[in-house]
């Protein structure tokens, strides 16, 4: 296997770092919060801020700008392709400032479990639902708080496994750790990827 193949290992390994960097920010970068925050200051309701975030997101000006003093790349804990990881990195601070929006404590395991679920796009209902969590109600957010450890380890793995082909699926697995980290770069692959679709699964996971 390639040095730079995706593994459900390494993938783990950069979500968590990903998860990390979206509470504590890169440098040059707001944190999930932080962006939460000046979203809600510019919109009359939680919902306008949230669609006006994803809209945000989803142009390339978003990334291509986070990607221009990224040092904290560097500090990558394994290697894959620099792009995978930006996409990443972009997608968890955007679903954590979501779920911070609507009230959720980033700092629960739950909560970052499901923020990593929203990657999976379409996926994440059947993942959840396998598991046997209901999302979308009024009760979410203390329903949530007693996901027990063991159902975490399964969503967890299933969303390893979902995101593992789905890269793979995307062609993004061996571009090489040698991509440029420039402004532009990531634009096409974070469309490619469908931040929107994400965008609007984390919008309905945490209701």
């Amino acid at each position: 296997m390639a040095r730079n193949s995706l593994t459900e290992s390494k993938l783990t390994q950069i979500l968590e770092w990903g998860y990390e960097k979206a509470l504590n920010g890169l440098p040059g970068t707001e944190t999930a919060q932080e962006l939460a925050e000046s979203y809600l200051r510019k919109h009359s309701s939680v919902d306008k801020a949230i669609d006006s975030l994803i809209r945000w997101q989803n142009a390339k000006g978003a990334t291509s700008g986070f990607l221009t003093g990224v040092g904290g790349l560097i500090t990558l804990p394994v290697a894959i392709p620099a792009n995978i990881a930006s996409v990443m990195y972009v997608q968890i601070r955007m679903i954590a400032a979501i779920a911070y929006m609507r009230g959720y404590d980033l700092e629960d395991d739950q909560v970052k479990t499901l923020v990593f679920v929203c990657l999976t796009g379409q996926a994440a209902t059947d993942i959840l639902k396998q598991a046997g969590v209901k999302i979308g109600t009024a009760m979410a957010k203390e329903a949530v708080k007693k996901i027990p450890g063991e159902v975490i380890k399964a969503i967890n793995k299933a969303v390893g496994v979902r995101l593992v082909t789905k890269f793979g699926e995307k062609g993004f697995i061996n571009l090489g750790k040698a991509v440029p980290i420039v402004g532009g770069i990531i634009g096409g692959a974070v469309d490619g990827i469908g931040t929107h679709t994400i965008g609007k699964t984390a919008k309905r996971v945490f209701a």
